[in-house]
């Protein structure tokens, strides 16, 4: 993976976006339905692209939101719909087309009081606050964003009466559907003007910050991070939790320090990536360099990407935690600390998540669940408590309230950020000691992964890799235990390829959400070890792209 040479450093003007020119083209520029890159593409994240690649556009949410408006009549969906957006600058356009498209179909739409920013776990969390216990009139949500992406990004996703992401089988229809109608030029599309539909009686508040920051005490211990005196700090990258931070410290009494409140649709605050582009990522050790350089300030600091679904830890001990240590830092405490959860409550983890955590969760006496890459996964397990925790690589996790019951079936960075504080209160330790401890008792994993550009054809032949193409029966040196396409906990295509040793493994896979592809490793017997199997993976990866 080559760094760019402005990695880390805060962005410079010249490679800010022209955010008039980004809205422009979003009211301006028509998609061509016959081209490949400008349908909807509507996966486990939704649909997501750029108004000036004629990727997300106008004609693009009108017709994704009228295929969601017939899906809800198809399936007899007619409770309340949340919905929300990020702080991107194609959201707020996004959300008028939607609002437009929604209040013509006579949907009943709940949005934020005062216009506030709303985070996908607050969407989640609104869903499963009024399905409960109901068998009828069930709500749904619409959530624009496009997560971390870069600033000239814009999503649109779709969380059905679970209140996490849809499944395969409802993306698939919204696609086909929103594709339709753009091949028919948006015929049979219904629209109101935004101002009338603002108007409808069909149209209602929803407080989504009260009631998410006044519940977020079923699942974090904040009278023990209050009593302990946790130092804290919160950088939100400018996202939609931007307005939660102050807020859940006010009520909580906290010390909690909001580094930055500033909302800025250029994101020119942000350092940049590795590889020169700005992305809200609070994994990246390159995005995160501000609040790095503070470590020693707070006893713990974390950070939210733009829709605040994903976490950043930072530790006095140890900088930014890796997502993988952290996860296993938040099972086995978990775990330990939540009596009110059921004692066959699983593990949830995604088939590129670290072997660390089922050696962690042996530890505890827990099952895993590994599954595919998508939180989507994880829903049902969450609703009825079968699963206790879910988490991804990526830095995405939620787990169940403090009593035993659903939180959120979407990812929540707020929850997990908090979680930090509640550990070094409890234990004394930040989460980087915490990490130490169990890895001298598990031992220590080395990890890595190698990202390249790749086009729409090279990622779907990654997507469609076979056991087959591994000829090897050892990699770098180890017997190989396992070739998967398919993930064990579920048996569903994992859009790619595993293969795992004794003390090793590496992933291969396209991404869901950018024109890149990605090579996973790690490695139980160092780093040189991990650069073998990464290398015999690059061959293998290599070989299908030819």
């Amino acid at each position: 993976m080559k760094i760019h040479p402005l990695a880390g450093h805060v962005a410079p003007v010249e490679i800010l976006i022209n955010v008039a020119k980004l809205v422009t083209a979003y009211y301006s520029e028509r998609p061509d339905p016959s081209e490949a890159a400008h349908r909807v593409a509507f996966g486990t994240s939704g649909h997501r692209g750029s108004s000036l690649k004629r990727s997300f556009n106008e004609y693009h949410l009108l017709a994704m939101t009228q295929a969601i408006c017939d899906y809800r009549q198809a399936n007899n969906i007619d409770g309340p719909l949340f919905i929300g957006i990020d702080t991107h600058a194609l959201s707020e356009p996004a959300f008028v087309s939607a609002m437009e498209v929604l209040a013509a179909n006579d949907v009943q739409v709940q949005i934020s009081t005062g216009g506030e920013y709303v985070p996908t776990p607050a969407i989640s969390h609104a869903i499963l606050t009024y399905n409960q216990e109901r068998t009828r009139g069930l709500a749904d949500g619409i959530v624009i964003t496009p997560s971390h992406n870069p600033p000239d990004g814009g999503g649109f996703k779709y969380n059905p009466t679970h209140g996490g992401p849809a499944d395969t089988h409802i993306t698939n229809w919204v696609e086909r559907r929103s594709n339709h109608y753009l091949e028919a030029g948006l015929k049979a599309v219904k629209r109101i003007p935004f101002e009338q539909a603002m108007r409808a009686s069909t149209t209602h508040e929803y407080d989504f910050l009260r009631h998410y920051v006044a519940d977020i005490a079923n699942v974090i211990d904040m009278e023990a991070i209050r009593a302990a005196g946790v130092r804290m700090a919160v950088n939100p990258l400018g996202g939609a939790g931007v307005n939660y931070w102050p807020a859940i410290a006010e009520k909580y009494q906290l010390d909690l320090t909001v580094l930055n409140s500033t909302v800025d649709t250029s994101f020119r605050f942000m350092s940049v990536d590795w590889d020169g582009k700005i992305r809200m990522d609070p994994s990246s050790p390159y995005a995160m360099q501000g609040l790095i350089n503070l470590k020693d300030s707070y006893d713990v600091a974390f950070a939210c990407d733009t829709d605040h679904d994903r976490h950043g830890i930072v530790s006095a001990s140890a900088g930014l935690i890796a997502p993988n240590h952290y996860l296993c830092v938040a099972i086995d405490y978990l775990f330990q600390n939540r009596p009110h959860w059921s004692l066959n409550a699983a593990v949830g983890k995604t088939l590129v998540s670290s072997q660390m955590i089922d050696r962690v969760s042996t530890g505890i006496g827990r099952k895993v669940l590994e599954v595919p890459v998508g939180f989507k996964w994880f829903a049902a397990g969450l609703v009825d408590g079968s699963l206790g925790f879910g988490g991804e690589e990526s830095a995405g996790a939620s787990f169940l309230r403090r009593d035993g019951r659903v939180w959120t079936t979407d990812k929540d960075g707020l929850a997990p950020a908090l979680l930090s504080a509640e550990i070094t209160a409890k234990t004394g330790r930040d989460p980087g000691e915490n990490y130490q401890a169990l890895i001298k008792k598990y031992g220590e994993p080395t990890a890595d992964r190698i990202q390249a550009v790749a086009s729409t054809e090279q990622k779907a032949k990654l997507s469609q890799l076979s056991p087959e193409q591994v000829t090897s029966t050892t990699l770098a040196g180890e017997t190989i235990t396992a070739v998967m396409t398919k993930a064990p906990g579920n048996n569903a295509a994992i859009g790619g390829l595993k293969v795992v040793t004794e003390n090793g493994w590496f992933a291969a896979r396209p991404s869901g959400t950018e024109d890149i592809y990605k090579i996973y490793g790690e490695s139980f017997r160092g780093e040189a070890h991990l650069q073998t199997i990464l290398k015999e993976a690059q061959a293998i990866v290599d070989k299908a792209l030819k």
